[in-house]
């Protein structure tokens, strides 16, 4: 049985499968907030189950959020004793495309977009995950079709192209391919950190 955990964007979300096959999920949009609620929502999710292995959203995202995510799910893989691997939120965005070519764009911090694009069916990146302001990730782009929280601004900045705002969800995490769900389980941040050393 998988557990799937994703607080690293304004989402917050788990999932269970068995054999692959989702058996029950909760999915919010809580913006703020996820420390508070992602350990209850997996408790009402799982029950008296044990998974037996987890996946957690890596990132990038909110800092808090990813790390949140990270957190809990380390927590629960030592308690049980089970294996962790993490994904990208972007390749989980990517997936809800369904075999399309797709950009996605997530919003991230200091009016920047975190961009990839993928390739679809099977789902794989055409290229590097790039921290961006809309109009350099407008070059970017590969995709006419993008999705994720940044994709309308992506979209107007490039002057073309079809956008659907979206958000990574734990229940598309599951049916990733193997190469894109057997990440380390540490944060992918995405861009450098606001905070500089002393001195610097």
């Amino acid at each position: 049985m998988l557990l799937a955990i994703d607080s690293a964007t304004a989402a917050c979300s788990a999932a269970l499968f068995e054999r692959g096959r989702l058996v029950a999920e909760r999915h919010e949009v809580v913006g703020r907030g996820h420390a508070e609620r992602l350990v209850p929502m997996i408790a009402e999710l799982i029950g008296t189950r044990r998974p037996t292995e987890i996946l957690v959203d890596c990132g990038p995202g909110s800092f808090t959020g990813v790390r949140v995510g990270l957190a809990a799910a380390h927590g629960l893989a030592i308690g049980w004793g089970v294996p962790l691997a993490g994904y990208s939120s972007l390749a989980a965005v990517a997936a809800q495309a369904e075999g399309e070519e797709v950009t996605v764009a997530l919003q991230g911090g200091h009016g920047e977009l975190f961009v990839q694009s993928f390739a679809g069916d099977p789902l794989r990146p055409l290229d590097e995950m790039r921290s961006l302001r809309p109009e350099d990730a407008a070059l970017a782009a590969a995709g006419r079709l993008v999705i994720g929280s940044g994709a309308e601004a992506l979209v107007a900045a490039r002057g073309h192209g079809e956008w659907r705002g979206a958000l990574p969800r734990a229940a598309d995490a599951a049916g990733l391919p193997e190469a894109l769900r057997s990440l380390a389980p540490v944060p992918i941040y995405g861009r450098a950190p606001d905070a500089k050393p002393m001195g610097a």
